[in-house]
């Protein structure tokens, strides 16, 4: 017994007693089993020496002056350094009601004088082996938690990556709109939705008056800077989060409208040739304005299960031939009869004059 004692890890015990008798005595015998044992005659003492140095655990008698056992106990449980300390309460008193005001107060453990060194040693082995496992389980929970938390970043760098190649494969390089993948997936999805829901779905395409000539006298640097602007005054026009507005080609943008009949795309596209001309981009070699403008081909139909997408895209396309047709700057709106150009913007020298006129197409089918 006595070898499996002095094979112990010499754990820090602080003993607490008023009488130095009691004290001595304690002390020496945790001492012949292997422990490191520090004393302290009072309350204040023992609170101040572990302030100092940290014990494993406390054997604390229960009456003594100035500060009992309980109001130690009590101050050690409420400071953040020593709240840990398992503590042993070592008293004279046998009262159910002072073993349960003991551990009130926090004590771990209830021993009663006289005492057998041996149960105090079982005790104090006791209470350093929970804490020991307290220990490695808090160290199990931090590193638990640190892992988890790694998982976290690890998980939300990679969401980050990918919604950023979401974005890169989606996206225009140029002018940050949406590409032609994204919107051939997107005109699928609300093509099928709209035969679903039985709700019309609007095509809006938009190409740059002359954009080969501005290129080719302003630079590609201009050229870009153009095509740029035209996007974003496009995406200030086309407001909805339902909306999708996409670079088509080249100098061709487009702008899918769901849930939108033809006369919500008209009165979007005249918002388009407003912001476009908000823009005041100089185009010297345009033969229809002094300013970079836009003709605008418009489609409304209701999607069915017998046909593609590629039938709003074709007809969407006829009405901006027609409007480049009869003169650009001006938008064409697609019927199953006929098709009806609107023109905004001046045809003269002076800018600031607007007018509209209409003209009738027999649909050539």
């Amino acid at each position: 017994m006595s070898k499996n004692l002095n094979a112990l890890p010499k754990s820090k015990i602080l003993v607490v007693d008023d009488t130095p008798d009691n004290l001595r005595l304690l002390s020496s015998m945790l001492k012949n089993r292997g422990y490191s044992v520090r004393k302290a005659l009072s309350g204040q003492v023992a609170i101040s020496a572990c302030q100092k140095i940290l014990p494993d655990i406390i054997l604390l008698d229960v009456n003594m002056p100035d500060m009992n056992g309980y109001e130690v106990c009590a101050a050690l449980k409420a400071n953040e350094k020593t709240c840990d300390i398992p503590v042993i309460f070592i008293s004279v008193l046998d009262d159910v009601l002072d073993k349960v005001k003991a551990f009130d107060v926090g004590g771990a453990d209830y021993i009663t004088k006289p005492f057998h060194i041996e149960e105090v040693v079982a005790r104090v082995e006791n209470q350093l082996t929970v804490q020991k496992l307290q220990k490695q389980l808090k160290q199990q929970n931090t590193l638990l938690l640190e892992e988890i938390e790694r998982r976290r970043s690890a998980e939300s760098a990679l969401q980050e990556a990918n919604e950023k190649l979401h974005r890169l494969a989606c996206s225009d390089s140029l002018t940050g709109l949406a590409n032609r993948r994204h919107f051939d997936e997107y005109l699928q999805r609300e093509w099928h939705r709209s035969a679903r829901d039985k709700t019309p779905l609007s095509l809006i395409l938009c190409d740059i008056d002359f954009f080969k000539s501005y290129n080719d006298n302003y630079g590609h640097l201009a050229g870009d800077f153009c095509l740029k602007e035209v996007a974003k005054a496009i995406s200030n026009a086309v407001k909805r989060p339902t909306d999708l507005v996409a670079r088509y080609g080249g100098e061709e943008f487009v702008s899918i409208l769901p849930h939108t009949d033809i006369y919500g795309a008209i009165s979007l596209a005249k918002n388009i040739q407003l912001e476009v001309e908000k823009l005041k981009i100089i185009h010297c070699f345009s033969s229809v304005s002094n300013y970079i403008t836009l003709s605008m081909g418009i489609c409304s139909l209701v999607g069915n299960y017998q046909e593609s997408p590629e039938t709003l895209i074709a007809k969407t396309d006829r009405s901006l031939y027609q409007a480049k047709q009869q003169g650009r700057d001006r938008y064409c709106t697609y019927t199953t009869d006929f098709f009806m150009a609107d023109t905004e913007g001046s045809p003269t020298k002076e800018p600031s004059e607007v007018y509209q006129s209409y003209y009738i197409f027999e649909d050539l089918k």
